[in-house]
């Protein structure tokens, strides 16, 4: 778990612009007036969890002297990778194509010092999103089999991670209160009231890609071992408070 605090000491302020979502932005500023000392603490919390989904990427690359006979092969070798996901229960809604190229390939003739055209490579690529961790290994043998030549991943995330966010929310607003408190007791205060409070979350989005390997049916000895390990969300909250003598006004 990683946790990062910075604390900021400021003298009185006069007022205080009240912290608004972004959609809000353009509605009438609210001021919140302020006899009192103010702090603002920057709390980052971060929760670990176990992901249950993986998101892998697995694509064909074909060559070919013509560009329609290039295209046409890999068509052909991806509908087959395709099927091969479809047939391992993998849902329509969870493969997604993700690029399809076409380019020219060239040598170089050191003697001619020139290029010389050899063909045209097409490529296909697809994301593909699974259910079961458990099954990432047998999935990617499965592929190469199929045909696929190009491998890249595993990416682990959580498909829901608004409970993981809720925990560290919780944990970094008990952080922020306890050592507003703590302010206030050694400056001699009563208590800390909150002024503005904001919120910025950091998410586990797919990470991008990674080029796994360059595979080949007969390099494929056993479905390799997938360890997914834990992945962290986690919240950062602003919070300002105003330092009080008495009970705070409510």
């Amino acid at each position: 778990m990683i946790r990062k605090t910075a604390t900021a000491l400021t003298a009185p302020l006069a007022a205080l612009a009240l912290a608004l979502p972004a959609a809000a932005m353009a509605g009438p500023a609210v001021e919140i007036t302020a006899t009192g000392p103010v702090i603002e603490l920057n709390i980052f919390e971060s929760v670990t969890a176990a992901p249950d989904i993986v998101t892998i990427g697995a694509g064909v690359s074909t060559e070919a002297p013509t560009a329609s006979e290039a295209l046409r092969t890999n068509s052909a070798e991806m509908v087959k990778v395709i099927a091969e996901l479809k047939k391992l229960g993998v849902a329509e809604r969870d493969i997604q194509t993700t690029g399809i190229n076409l380019n020219a390939m060239y040598d170089y003739d050191q003697q001619a010092r020139r290029q010389v055209f050899r063909g045209y490579q097409a490529a296909n690529r697809v994301s593909v999103k699974l259910r079961q961790i458990s099954e990432t290994g047998r999935v990617l043998d499965a592929l190469v089999t199929a045909g696929a030549t190009d491998l890249s991943g595993p990416s682990f995330e959580l498909e829901n991670d608004e409970p993981a966010k809720e925990a560290a929310r919780k944990r970094a607003l008990e952080r922020a209160q306890a050592r507003a408190a703590d302010y206030a007791r050694q400056l001699g205060y009563d208590s800390a009231k909150v002024l503005t409070i904001t919120e910025s979350m950091s998410g586990m989005s797919a990470m991008p890609e990674r080029a796994m390997m360059r595979a080949s049916a007969d390099m494929v000895a056993a479905a390799p071992p997938v360890q997914p390990g834990m992945v962290q969300t986690g919240i950062s909250i602003a919070i300002q408070y105003e330092l009080v003598k008495g009970r705070p006004a409510t």
